[in-house]
């Protein structure tokens, strides 16, 4: 199994900067596509962002498009979630999540066989 613990979250004023990490441990990272969802009080889960095993392929979802970046770093077994120009409305639950095996990313967090607990991030006004 793969174990995925989320940190970086946190307070931030709008207009802010925030990285989040999510460390990979169990087996190997690098054969796992990762991806990013969250969830605000009273919403259903949303997608974020999605890259590929590899790190060539990233997509995101349509309210994050241009603001946020997702990468990964392999070697240290931990993807990264950048988000700059933070809104109000992008206050949520993040979480992290992963697929093993796969060349193939996906925006539907139904196709994840892992994820992690979760880290809360704040934007105020």
């Amino acid at each position: 199994q793969v174990q995925l613990v989320e940190s970086g979250g946190g307070l931030v004023q709008a207009g802010g900067s925030l990285r989040l990490s999510c460390k990979a441990s169990g087996r190997p990272f690098s054969t796992a596509a990762m991806g990013w969802f969250r969830q605000a009080p009273g919403k259903e889960r949303e997608f974020v962002a999605t890259i590929s095993r590899g790190g060539r392929t990233a997509d995101y979802g349509a309210s994050v498009k241009g603001r946020f970046t997702i990468s990964r770093d392999n070697a240290k077994n931990t993807g990264y979630l950048q988000m700059n120009s933070l809104k109000p409305e992008d206050t949520a639950v993040y979480y992290c999540a992963a697929r093993e095996y796969t060349f193939y990313t996906s925006s539907d967090g139904s196709w994840y066989e892992y994820w992690g607990q979760g880290t809360q991030v704040t934007v105020s006004s």
